[in-house]
């Protein structure tokens, strides 16, 4: 207590004295109550007035000892390979970062992505930065599949993680989110350690999975829609989140470790067309894996399952994949090798990895 009242008397600025240094009843700060107390520098006794000094000298020159900074190369590295994985959808040119040189969401509204071929910009919203062609816009727009259309309500979106896709064990054999992320952990083993892209994260169910694992150096959390987008950020804030188009992928050539894609494969208005733009954004030795329903029971033998089927891609959007074989054609057709799947009932998981050179 003899301590505290020194200091209160010598008017010595302890906030400067780091906490391990200080005597261990100051640690509390209970200088309020003191200066209650004390009234006079004139009670404090000479000795302790000057051990004190003696102690402020020898607190003041080891703070400069323990007193530690963030490794700045380390922190530029880490910004440098989040700021160089996006590229124009356009020519798939790298595109600049202008504005804030944090890539949290929170600098997104207040930045802008410029590609210096096209000089196309991009600009950041509240939850995601957009970079479909026609994002931004004002007058021109496309129209899009129901299938498609269908996720950008916003009380599907909602609804998505609260009974939507939990639906999916009950009727195809979806073995559940976390059982799904060990599969796919299986799968993509060759390239841990890399940069993943969520393809149609929806809400980011998988994206939170990906990012709060540690298995890799960047997770993007993709989506056409931008209200699933906007659920995307109400559950987790410290990913990139881009909306985009699956068959114009806004990133480098052979710049990516692993694609993901979520029951999304029979979503897309060409598979095709999505796959070989995966294949595209692959590193070689890269991974795409992907889940989607299988009908191969007893509508597959029905004279006109493959007419119905081409009717029902017309008018939805939505695709319905016959067997193992035509997803295998398709990762095939696309330049992808090694196909490997699970079943499970109308579930089925893929992948395949882009060949290497």
């Amino acid at each position: 207590m003899a301590k505290l009242m020194a200091i209160a008397g010598t008017g010595i600025n302890t906030s400067s004295l780091p906490a391990a240094l200080l005597p261990s009843r100051l640690r509390f700060n209970p200088m309020p109550g003191c200066l209650r107390v004390v009234k006079s520098p004139l009670s404090i006794p000479a000795r302790i007035r000057r051990r004190l000094l003696t102690d402020k000298v020898r607190a003041s020159s080891a703070a400069v000892v323990i007193e530690t900074t963030p490794d700045p190369i380390i922190d530029e590295k880490k910004l440098n390979i989040r700021k160089n994985v996006l590229a124009c959808p356009i020519c798939f040119e790298r595109v600049i970062w202008n504005g804030d040189s944090n890539l949290s969401m929170e600098a997104v509204a207040r930045s802008s992505l410029e590609c210096k071929t096209c000089k196309k910009s991009y600009s950041g919203k509240d939850s995601h930065l957009d970079l479909t062609i026609t994002g931004g816009g004002k007058v021109y727009g496309e129209p899009m599949p129901a299938s498609t259309e269908l996720f950008r309500f916003p009380l599907v979106s909602f609804l998505y993680e609260r009974g939507w896709r939990q639906s999916f064990s009950i009727w195809g054999g979806f073995p559940g989110p976390e059982k799904e992320f060990e599969l796919i952990k299986d799968y993509l083993k060759p390239v841990l350690g890399g940069s993943i892209i969520d393809a149609s994260c929806g809400s980011g169910m998988f994206s939170r999975l990906f990012a709060k694992s540690g298995l890799f150096s960047l997770v993007v959390a993709l989506d056409f829609s931008e209200t699933m987008l906007q659920q995307c950020y109400d559950f987790i804030k410290n990913l990139i989140m881009v909306r985009a188009d699956i068959s114009r992928l806004p990133f480098p050539s052979s710049s990516v470790d692993a694609v993901h894609a979520g029951a999304a494969l029979h979503c897309w208005p060409s598979p095709s067309s999505a796959v070989a733009e995966i294949s595209r954004v692959l590193k070689p030795g890269g991974m795409f894996v992907a889940t989607t329903y299988i009908v191969d029971g007893p509508f597959s033998y029905l004279p006109l399952s493959r007419p119905l089927r081409q009717n029902i891609a017309q008018i939805s959007g939505s695709h319905v994949f016959l067997s193992e074989k035509e997803l295998e054609e398709l990762c095939t057709s696309c330049g992808l090798v090694n196909f490997t799947s699970t079943r499970n009932r109308m579930f089925v998981m893929i992948s395949a990895m882009k060949p290497v050179v």
